[in-house]
């Protein structure tokens, strides 16, 4: 049925012994901590590089090897060119690397946030060109098939274990077997039980797909730039006692009544901007438990007002600018009975909570916003210099 299924796995490999559901043995210990956030899409609320990436194909020469929990260590024999993620964030980090000609595919279009390119010279994706993994009845794996990747960029227990969909093991194995590997870690949260394996930080995860394209140079230079902005941001930060604390919910629509909340103290990457920010977490010491893929919690302004966070974030209206925000959601909030006698509400200090995906290039932006809007006193402007950063991921090596 697919007849050109064993010259693709002559190029990308997977060790024996360490697909999906074979995790026993192929995992170094590691892991700490939990963090939370829901990925239903659909369900719950191309490029023409050469077959086998990198070159004609033709060589049957590992050139290099990655290693990733939970699956292990994975071959390959060149570049990958055509190449798909469930996570937005991973697509960034693909982009990031100067590879994003050749995403093919991502879980949930409407989450992948591309507005931060359009400050970028040279880069760009349209999403419209995009796949999506995830379908109305969730994912069938033939998508896998049509789309011929040459690598997955997915943790391929995010795929067996979600709630939204659950696809079996045999049938991601034999995705991993007949079409390209998977590499990848759920990093974005921390609250999946079923996560028992090692967490990588947002950086960790990046140097992982570097060694996957081979840019280890661009990697580099990319984390120092990084670095240098997030140390300026640091220090000019008013003192801890004097940041606020803050509640990360999930709310959709205009007019939200019940949200679902995050932890800012476990250490997903969705949440990296606000412990840049030194911002506390308000539901500290509540026994309120984070979004997974099992604990769906709801709370409502009434929960909110036990607590009456300094700054309330609301996720899901990446879609609207900060003035669209402020007149919807906001507005709602001022009229509402409840609403309305909380201190974020009353000092206007309500705000979107950025992407549920974020990387990279994803994240600074998101910094700059927070840092802009929870300390107007402080930052105003752009935090960082937009011309650098596209020469990073547009320049030849």
């Amino acid at each position: 049925m697919f007849p050109d299924r064993v010259s693709r796995r002559s190029v990308l490999t997977t060790s024996a012994g360490c697909l999906t559901a074979s995790l026993a043995g192929c995992s170094a210990a590691g892991g700490d901590g939990g963090d939370g956030d829901s990925d239903g899409g659909a369900v719950d609320d191309g490029s023409d590089g050469a077959d086998g990436g990198g070159g004609d194909g033709s060589s049957d020469e590992v050139t290099h090897t990655v290693s990733m929990e939970p699956v292990g260590e994975v071959e390959f024999r060149g570049v990958p060119q055509r190449w798909l993620t469930y996570f937005p964030g991973y697509a960034d980090m693909g982009v990031a690397l100067g590879h994003g000609d050749g995403l093919v595919a991502v879980g949930n279009v409407p989450r992948y946030h591309v507005d931060a390119y359009d400050e970028l010279p040279g880069v760009s994706v349209n999403t419209d060109d995009l796949a999506q993994v995830l379908g109305e009845g969730g994912i069938d794996t033939e998508i896998y098939y049509e789309l011929d990747a040459d690598v997955h960029l997915t943790d391929p227990q995010w795929l067996i274990n979600n709630a939204a969909f659950g696809l079996e093991a045999d049938a991601v194995d034999e995705v991993a077997t007949n079409v390209a590997p998977f590499v990848g870690n759920t990093v974005f949260r921390r609250t999946d039980a079923w996560h028992e394996y090692r967490y990588y930080t947002l950086y960790e995860a990046f140097e992982t797909v570097a060694e996957v394209f081979q840019e280890r140079e661009r990697y580099e230079t990319l984390r120092a730039f990084h670095d240098g902005v997030v140390s300026d941001v640091q220090a000019d930060l008013p003192p801890s006692d004097q940041r606020p604390n803050a509640l990360l919910t999930f709310g959709s629509g205009d007019e939200p009544e019940r949200f679902s909340p995050y932890r800012l103290s476990d250490r997903g990457t969705n949440k990296k901007q606000f412990r840049d920010l030194g911002l506390t977490d308000a539901l500290a010491e509540t026994g309120i438990s984070g979004l997974s893929t099992t604990d769906r919690g709801r709370i409502d302004y009434e929960t909110m007002l036990e607590v009456d966070p300094d700054v309330i974030l609301v996720r899901g209206h990446e879609d609207k600018s900060a003035g669209e925000f402020a007149d919807t959601v906001l507005a709602f909030m001022r009229d509402h009975d409840v609403a309305s006698e909380l201190t974020a509400v009353r000092t206007d200090r309500v705000f979107r909570g950025g992407p549920i995906y974020q990387g990279p290039i994803q994240h600074l932006f998101s910094l700059e916003r927070a840092a802009t809007e929870i300390f107007p006193d402080t930052f105003a402007g752009k935090l960082f210099d937009r011309d650098e950063l596209a020469a990073i991921v547009t320049e030849e090596p």
